[in-house]
C-alpha cells in the first residue's frame, strides 16, 4: 500500500510519535513523508523526508503565547493553505504524484487538506485529537477556549475518516471511528533501564521563552544538580548544567533523573511515566495542556504548578512527595505503539480502497 504520511512540525512531540511507527510502517508500505519546522530537523538524519510548510506560536515577553502574534506570524500560511495558493498547490502536486492509497496525518494541515481535495482518505493521528473527538475532563474556565481550539482545528484539518488519537490518560466517550491508544514510545525509551539519580531534568519546548529569568533563580535557589534543556548556550552555571535539544545523552538523563520538571506534553508525560520518573508539570497557557496538567495530578502521578507560583520551595515540596508519584507512575504506565500500529493498518486496509472526492468537514461515521 502507499501511504502519504504528514507531520505538524512544531515542537517535537508530533515527531517523536511519529518516530515510534514509521520504521515498521516502512517495512511494509511504501511512505511518503511530508514534515516541516523542529520535525523536519528532529527526522530528516533518521527518514526520507521533504520539507513542507508548518505552523508555529509565537511568545510574548512574558513566555506566554500570543494569540495576537502567532495569527500575525501565521496569517500569510493559512491564507495560501486554505485558498489554494501557490504552496499549497505544490504539496498537493507531490501528493498526486505520489498516488496514495491512504494519508495518516498527524496534526498537519497541508496534507490533510491535500489529501481531502484528491479523495485520499485520512487517518488523522495526533493526541489533541482527545479535545476534537473525545470527551476528556476540562476546567470550566477553558470551555471557551477549548470551542475556539478545535474549531481552528477542525477548520485547518477537516474530519478524517478515521481517528487513532495517542494519550498517556483515557477520555470518556471517543467518538465513533476514533480509537484512543497510550502514548508512543521510542525503540530508545523502551530499552531505556531507569535508575535513581539526583538531578532534576528540565526541558520546556520553547526553553528560550519559557525559563524566564525568574525561573532561572528559583532554578539556582533550589541548590540541587539540575539539567535544563533547551536553553541556547551550553556549559555549566553553578548548579544548572545546559545542554541542546536533540543531545543524545536526553534519554539517559531522563533515564537517571530523580524527577522532571517540564510543559505538559503528551508525549514527554508518557516517556517519563514508562520511566517511573515523577513530573511537576507547568502548563502553557493553552487548553490542551491545562487539560493535560489535571490529568497528571488525577492520576496521582506528579503535580501541577503556575508559572506565577514557580519557586523554589514548590519545587522542593513536590519532590518531598516523589516516591508516591514514581509508585503511581511505575502502576499507570502503558505503551502504544502496537495497538496504534494495529489501529493504522486496520484503519488503513479499510480505507485503501475507498478514494473519493469529498470537501473538508463533511465527513459522517463509516
Amino acid at each position: 500500500m502507499r501511504i502519504v504520511y504528514g507531520i505538524f512540525g512544531y515542537g517535537r512531540g508530533h515527531a517523536t510519535r511519529a518516530e515510534a511507527v514509521l520504521s515498521e510502517i516502512r517495512q511494509r508500505h511504501d511512505v511518503l513523508i511530508l514534515v516541516g519546522g523542529d520535525a523536519h530537523e528532529a527526522l530528516c538524519s533518521r527518514f526520507p523526508v521533504e520539507r513542507i510548510p508548518s505552523l508555529g506560536y509565537v511568545y510574548g515577553a512574558r513566555g506566554e503565547r500570543s494569540v495576537r502574534l502567532t495569527f500575525q506570524r501565521n496569517f500569510r500560511k493559512v491564507a495560501d493553505l486554505v485558498f489554494g495558493g501557490e504552496t499549497f498547490r505544490n504539496v498537493v502536486r507531490r501528493v498526486r504524484d505520489f498516488k496514495p492509497d491512504v494519508a495518516i496525518c498527524d496534526a498537519d494541515p497541508w496534507t490533510h487538506r491535500a489529501a481531502a481535495a484528491l479523495g485520499v482518505p485520512r487517518i488523522g493521528f495526533d493526541h489533541f485529537g482527545i479535545m476534537a473527538w473525545c470527551r476528556p475532563p476540562i476546567a470550566w474556565r477553558d470551555t471557551v477556549q477549548v470551542f475556539r481550539d478545535v474549531f481552528a482545528y477542525r477548520a485547518l484539518n477537516g474530519r478524517p475518516q478515521r481517528v487513532v488519537v495517542s494519550s498517556f490518560f483515557d477520555p470518556e466517550s471517543p467518538g465513533p471511528g476514533v480509537r484512543v491508544v497510550g502514548p508512543l514510545l521510542r525503540d530508545e525509551v523502551r530499552r531505556a533501564t531507569a535508575r535513581p539519580g539526583d538531578h532534576v531534568l528540565v526541558y520546556f519546548n520553547q526553553s528560550e521563552h519559557q525559563l524566564t529569568p525568574r525561573v532561572m533563580e528559583e532554578l539556582r535557589a533550589l541548590r540541587l544538580p539540575v539539567v535544563i534543556y533547551g536553553k541556547r548556550h551550553r556549559g555549566t552555571d553553578a548548579n544548572l548544567v545546559y545542554k541542546r535539544v536533540g543531545d543524545p545523552a536526553f534519554l539517559d538523563d531522563l533515564a537517571s533523573c530523580r524527577a522532571v520538571l517540564s510543559t505538559a506534553g503528551n508525549q514527554l508525560v508518557g516517556e517519563t511515566m514508562h520511566l517511573g520518573k515523577p513530573i511537576l508539570v507547568a502548563p502553557e497557557n493553552t487548553p490542551e495542556q491545562r487539560m493535560n496538567a489535571l490529568a497528571v495530578e488525577r492520576l496521582g502521578v506528579g503535580a501541577r504548578i503556575d508559572r506565577s507560583s514557580f519557586t523554589a520551595g514548590a519545587i522542593r515540596r513536590f519532590l518531598a512527595e516523589e516516591r508516591r508519584f514514581a509508585e503511581r507512575a511505575r502502576t499507570l504506565r502503558r505503551d502504544g505503539r502496537e495497538a496504534s500500529i494495529a489501529a493504522l493498518e486496520t484503519f488503513a486496509r479499510e480505507l485503501g480502497g475507498a478514494r473519493q472526492r469529498a470537501p473538508l468537514g463533511a465527513w459522517r461515521p463509516a
